[in-house]
């Protein structure tokens, strides 16, 4: 498996780009401490649209001030069991403001006429604590949806004992969260043994369903703070085995991000989707990264199986 990198562009006014989807022309790119969804052509990334999640006062320096922010790091595009398309955008859980979400609606498939609807998450969070290894934080960085789960997935910084999945009926977990139900949905976890670089191990940090693939980025950061931000070691990108789950942690063969120039790469990848499929096995993947500084890319990759 190999992972080159082929283009990275500046999105300016992103700030902390946290999750990318695909859907139709559009790519929606959602930042971390931005009450926005913003909209950008998929293909030439020209920015279009943005789209309000809610409105705050403290977002006028261009970012909201990390104890307020709701670290919004989960992003997922799917049509709903009732055949309503949208996208889930969930906070982290990593704090008590972390624990909400929302659900926009597109109407044929666009941004044109999209409607967002706010969403509490902290119930679904409390039942996900349930799950986690003893001293392990609640931390989602990212979510992915195929026609009949959801896929949330934890990062533990600094430690390898807490990557997971939790897989969630995708049915039941809406009716959850939008309060049509009282009846927490069921609850399956998977944990993964993920590469390390310089003997730190990766945690997750995105994750998209496409073309009957499970895609999920990793990324190496030297802090065990779920909150704090770390020196970036590198980032990894690659497929995940959805029939493969068993008792013990699965290992996963993740490719290691590298330049045009063979050097590896060592920013901070957040997210992925499929751009354009190249091929049998060959996929032009669109990444997005975080500077933790509030400088967003957007790189272009060339995946090989």
């Amino acid at each position: 498996m190999q992972a080159l990198i082929l283009q990275q562009i500046n999105l300016p006014n992103l700030p902390s780009a946290s999750g990318v989807e695909v859907v139709g022309d559009t790519a929606y790119i959602i930042g971390d401490d931005a009450p926005y969804l913003y909209a950008f052509k998929a293909n030439s990334l020209t920015k279009g649209e943005q789209i309000t999640l809610f409105e705050t006062a403290h977002f006028s320096t261009g970012r909201i001030p990390k104890a307020l922010k709701p670290d919004l790091e989960c992003l997922t595009a799917f049509t709903t069991p009732a055949g309503e398309k949208g996208l889930l955008v969930c906070g982290s859980g990593a704090t008590p403001a972390r624990e909400v979400g929302f659900w926009v609606t597109l109407p044929g498939g666009s941004d044109a006429g999209a409607t967002v609807y706010p969403l509490s998450l902290s119930n679904l969070y409390g039942l996900l604590r349930q799950y986690l290894p003893a001293g392990i934080a609640l931390n989602l960085e990212a979510a992915a949806a195929t026609d009949t789960e959801l896929l949330l997935f934890q990062r533990t910084v600094g430690s390898a004992v807490g990557n997971l999945v939790f897989f969630l009926p995708l049915g039941a977990t809406l009716d959850y969260i939008r309060q049509r139900t009282e009846q927490p949905p069921a609850v399956q976890r998977q944990f993964y043994e993920l590469p390390d670089l310089n003997g730190k191990p990766a945690g997750f940090s995105g994750a998209s369903y496409s073309h009957d693939l499970l895609l999920v980025t990793a990324s190496v950061e030297d802090t065990s703070d779920p909150v704090a931000d770390g020196e970036v070691l590198g980032s990894f990108v690659g497929v995940l085995d959805l029939a493969r789950r068993a008792a013990t942690p699965v290992p996963l063969q993740l490719a290691h991000l590298v330049l045009p120039t063979g050097a590896a790469y060592t920013g901070k990848v957040e997210s992925v989707t499929v751009q354009k499929v190249l091929g049998p096995k060959h996929y032009q993947l669109l990444l997005v990264t975080d500077d933790d500084l509030g400088g967003s890319t957007a790189v272009v990759v060339k995946l090989s199986l």
